[in-house]
């Protein structure tokens, strides 16, 4: 089957309907930090180019901050020892340059982050898993998890899945998450969408913004 032959073989089985905003969302940047973002630095090993998914990232904290909408950033960092990377760094010899206070797990500077935004650390793909994300979110409580970051086939899509399974909206920017793989990066748009949460633009979620706002 071509694209168009899927979509059509997906909707007829009911795959791929909108859950929809709700009314409290917050802002979840996963993993924007300098290890996958820095590009130009040869020792940073797991970098692609996310410079246009930076920027549309800034475009949504910078609407959102008159609304007053919750912002959390992630980083991924281990222990000298390794030890809390567990089996996955034996998948990923990568995850061997994310040591705990260094550059490489710094949240990218080019983000607009403010004091007030929260920064959590994990050990894995999920933002949720091993974390408190579920409880700071209920605590406020949030329905709506507007997601952007990298990679979109990794922490992306693990974030969204898991936030569907807590009972959250999970809401993907398009423009505003990016992986190294471009197969893998619509792979797993198209996976999202079918199953998991809404892959929508920035444009909507700024039209949503206006619309909570009034």
């Amino acid at each position: 089957m071509n694209d168009t032959e899927e979509k059509i073989f997906f909707e007829k089985r009911g795959f791929g309907k909108n859950i929809g905003f709700g009314e409290r969302p917050a802002i979840l940047v996963v993993d924007f930090i300098n290890a996958f973002t820095n590009y130009q630095n040869p020792e940073m090993v797991l970098s692609s180019n996310l410079e246009k998914q930076i920027y549309e990232t800034n475009r949504l904290l910078d609407a959102s901050r008159p609304l007053g909408i919750p912002v959390i950033y992630t980083t991924i960092s281990y222990d000298d020892d390794l030890l809390d990377a567990g089996i996955w760094v034996l998948k990923q010899s990568g995850l061997e340059t994310l040591r705990a206070e260094t550059e490489a797990v710094k949240i990218d500077c080019s983000l607009h982050s403010q004091d007030n935004d929260s920064v959590m650390t994990k050990k894995y793909a999920s933002s949720f898993f091993g974390t408190d994300l579920s409880s700071r979110l209920t605590s406020q409580q949030i329905d709506t998890l507007i997601i952007t970051g990298c990679t979109t086939s990794g922490c992306v899509r693990a974030s969204a899945v898991d936030a569907v399974s807590y009972g959250f909206r999970p809401i993907i920017v398009e423009e505003a998450v990016g992986d190294r793989s471009v197969a893998a990066h619509n792979q797993s748009l198209f996976d999202i969408q079918a199953k998991y949460g809404d892959v929508v633009s920035v444009e909507t979620v700024l039209s949503y913004f206006e619309r909570i706002k009034s």
